[in-house]
């Protein structure tokens, strides 16, 4: 049987030990794949460059070339490299320029290995990962626009709670009963439906109009 391609990964820090204390973290994952490390931007950008790379893992405050004008180049000149903010800034200003460039990945450096491997899995599927803590922020700065008036289903409402929750569609789908495929369809019809642009925009709109238990 052919193994699957490992997810391929660049950190950039500047921090040597904090890079290197993830690289150890990810040995065991033998899915992750680190090809390269950065202590700036720039030498983040050129690592892409010159290899094929899946996700990039961004902190925000680095020499150079920040983590903030990092993405913005990297999200326009290479669109299949999905972002993971890995930082220590929690305030919704950050948070909220960085999602709406089209970054998927936001997590604090308080929060454990568990929540770093599960975000670059997530992002790798162009799924968007943002811990609790980050979406509270996110939700706090920026207003959503006059929701539409929509009724919902009582199964489009069970999969805007687990969506809320955190649920994968994997997930989603084996505590429902039903396809991996159906929740994407149900997702995707949520999306036209209430008029945003992903499942961010549908966590916020629930959570706003109270539809989701917190």
């Amino acid at each position: 049987m052919k193994e699957k391609t490992p997810i391929r990964i660049i950190i950039a820090d500047d921090h040597k030990i904090f890079r290197e204390g993830l690289q150890s973290l990810l040995k065991k994952k033998t899915h992750i794949k680190v090809i390269g490390e950065a202590e700036n931007g720039e030498e983040a950008i050129r690592l892409i460059e010159a290899n094929e790379i899946d996700v990039a893992v961004l902190d925000i405050d680095m020499p150079e070339m920040n983590g903030v004008s990092a993405a913005k180049i990297i999200l326009e000149k290479f669109p299949t490299v999905k972002i993971l903010i890995l930082t220590t800034h929690g305030e919704g200003v950050f948070i909220k320029e960085l999602i709406d460039m089209g970054v998927l990945g936001y997590i604090l450096k308080n929060r454990g290995k568990e929540d770093f491997v599960k975000a670059i899995e997530t992002i790798f599927k162009g799924q968007e990962y943002l811990t609790g803590d980050v979406l509270t922020n996110y939700i706090a700065t920026s207003k959503m626009p006059e929701p539409k008036l929509v009724h919902l289903t009582r199964r489009e409402l069970q999969v805007l709670q687990l969506l809320a929750e955190d649920n994968s569609s994997k997930e989603i789908a084996v505590k429902l009963k039903i396809g991996t495929t159906t929740v994407e369809t149900y997702r995707r019809n949520l999306i036209d439906k209430i008029g945003v642009k992903s499942s961010l925009g549908l966590v916020k709109y629930a959570i706003e109009n109270n539809l989701v238990k917190k």
